[in-house]
């Protein structure tokens, strides 16, 4: 009797978190996009509004992937963007932590390998002679990976086409 108690109370707050989450989906969504809207004129500004607007999502949802991919993205987006400015370091050390927590969680393995080679990327766009020879390596690998994980991931084809364009015309 109690065991059967504990199964339909097991089974009624299952059904409940799973109402609770789908129900979740749509608002944290819509704030996702409502943070990536900013983007459409894209500045150092609206880049740092939009990673902070991530950041309060992902504290309002801290069991969600989504919100921390798209705030490592835009963070490595900026720093790609004005990688001697002031706050890059800090974004790019938030990306890093950001991309080892989702690690830990049940995050795609080829959105890793992307971010992953992504944060690389910006660490030679930093200091192209220094940091050539010893990321160029791992930012091939990464994206390759995530490539072969997912063939269909548009994201590391980009970014890896940027990255072939880039080494070419420094090679140039």
């Amino acid at each position: 009797m109690t065991s059967q108690i504990s199964k339909l109370v097991f089974i009624a707050f299952f059904a409940m978190c799973a109402i609770s989450i789908s129900a979740q989906q749509p608002q944290m969504q819509a704030l996702i996009g409502q943070s990536l809207s900013k983007l459409q004129q894209p500045s150092p500004e609206n880049f740092l509004n939009c990673v902070a607007e991530l950041k309060r999502v992902d504290a309002m949802f801290p069991d969600s992937i989504q919100p921390k991919y798209q705030m490592a993205l835009q963070s490595l987006n900026f720093a790609i963007m004005n990688p001697a400015a002031e706050p890059t370091e800090a974004l790019l050390a938030d990306a890093e932590q950001t991309i080892n927590k989702m690690e830990s969680m049940t995050a795609d393995q080829s959105d890793l390998c992307t971010l992953r080679g992504y944060l690389y990327m910006v660490r030679i766009v930093q200091n192209p002679a220094q940091n050539g020879r010893l990321y160029y390596l791992d930012v091939m690998q990464n994206f390759e990976k995530a490539i072969r994980l997912n063939p269909n991931n548009i994201v590391a084809k980009q970014l890896q086409q940027k990255f072939f364009e880039g080494m070419k015309q420094a090679s140039e």
